[in-house]
């Protein structure tokens, strides 16, 4: 069964702020890959305990795009009662761990 992937107004902030930063290379670079980001993301949808767990908090799971030095986590969390993947965050890999809040 499909699962419904929502991403927040911090996500979808996320995104945007990524894709400003990558346009600044070429614009059709920027769109290609937000393209595929975007393809990444909700492949969740079909796929959603692919992402491993994040130690940072156990109810998180990441989903890591693109390869070094550009990884990007997608962190995300699985509600399988009601098959909706809830993204919250989408940030850089080199960026310090999650707040344990």
């Amino acid at each position: 069964m499909k699962y419904h992937v929502r991403l927040t107004s911090r996500s979808l902030r996320d995104m945007e702020a990524i894709y400003n930063y990558v346009e600044g290379d070429a614009s059709q670079h920027a769109f290609a890959w937000f393209n595929r980001l975007a393809k990444a993301i909700y492949g969740l949808e079909r796929f959603p305990s692919r992402g491993l767990v994040i130690p940072e908090k156990k109810k998180l799971r990441h989903l890591l795009f693109e390869k070094k030095p550009h990884i990007y986590r997608i962190i995300y969390a699985v509600d399988k009662r009601h098959h909706v993947v809830n993204v919250p965050h989408i940030r850089h890999g080199v960026r310090s761990a999650l707040s344990a809040k």
